[in-house]
């Protein structure tokens, strides 16, 4: 990962990590700490507490997504220091509806400029967002709100598994991977293992993004958590619910940094630190051939 992010990921560039709810590559998010990048455009459908993380630790200047929080528990307490009080520093926004950033996605994925939509009737979106623009359908009198395409320097995507050159499996919950990394110039692979291309070409369905648009596979177990990964490990609720306290003063934020990001090298020292919470995250064994789904 620590060469991939240094390859890859560049000063100024826009970021995906993507995933929705599973699958979200925190790894790649601690490198991209780690190694300082600065004034990063993230953008992603649901900002977890990945991006709370990371605009924490100082490496973004604007955050583009539909719909911001701690699942199930509250507030991004880093991001919104950022936005309500410029703590330490201002942080621009750019809101769209989960429809309206699936459309992005699909309009870079398939290379056209923009995607209409009926999504935006009566909301103050296109109000207070200069990305909203209106077309005539040239099909009748209609007009139609549309959304820009959106073209990310660099896609991150978590997965089960991936061959060496990049074709990609998953299996389970996802969300936009595919779009934004098709969407992307340059698409970072991070899988819970590294197969050989006979099991990949055994099981074709499950292929979602093709080793033809990857720039670089990483092996790196346990490289979602405390997102979860399908037949591998079980969300951690207790983390999420841990991050509200631990986010909430910039004091308890640093210090979970300073221990978990900095003061480990990398994601399998990350995951020997966890000691038995890890085991305790593991999947048990529900076969559906030729794949294990886990629970």
């Amino acid at each position: 990962m620590h060469d991939a992010v240094e390859a890859l990921v560049r000063d100024g560039d826009t970021v995906a990590i993507e995933g929705f709810t599973h699958l979200i590559c925190f790894a790649a998010g601690h490198e991209i700490i780690r190694q300082g990048r600065r004034d990063l455009t993230l953008c992603r459908l649901t900002p977890d507490v990945i991006y709370d993380q990371m605009i924490g630790a100082g490496v973004a200047s604007k955050l583009v997504f539909s719909w911001l929080g701690n699942p199930g528990v509250g507030s991004l307490h880093a991001v919104r220091r950022r936005i309500e009080d410029a703590d330490p520093a201002p942080l621009e926004i750019e809101e769209y509806s989960h429809f309206g950033m699936v459309l992005r996605f699909m309009a870079g994925a398939s290379n056209l400029p923009f995607l209409p939509t009926r999504n935006y009737p009566g909301t103050d979106l296109t109000r207070v967002n200069p990305g909203f623009k209106k077309v005539r359908s040239p099909y009748g009198d209609e007009e139609l709100w549309c959304v820009p395409a959106i073209h990310p320097d660099v896609t991150i995507v978590h997965a089960q598994r991936a061959d060496a050159d990049g074709n990609t499996q998953v299996w389970g919950l996802y969300g936009v991977q595919k779009e934004a990394a098709f969407a992307s110039a340059r698409v970072i692979v991070s899988v819970e293992e590294v197969v050989d291309a006979a099991v990949i070409r055994s099981d074709p369905n499950r292929t979602i993004i093709p080793g033809t648009i990857v720039s670089a596979v990483v092996r790196e177990p346990f490289g979602a958590h405390p997102s979860f990964v399908q037949g591998a490990y079980d969300r951690d609720n207790k983390f999420y619910v841990e991050w509200d306290v631990v986010s909430r003063e910039e004091a308890g934020l640093q210090t979970y940094l300073d221990e978990w990001v900095f003061g480990v090298p990398d994601r399998a020292a990350y995951t020997k630190k966890m000691g038995a919470r890890r085991e305790e995250l593991q999947a048990d064994r529900q076969m559906c051939a030729p794949v294990n789904y886990g629970f």
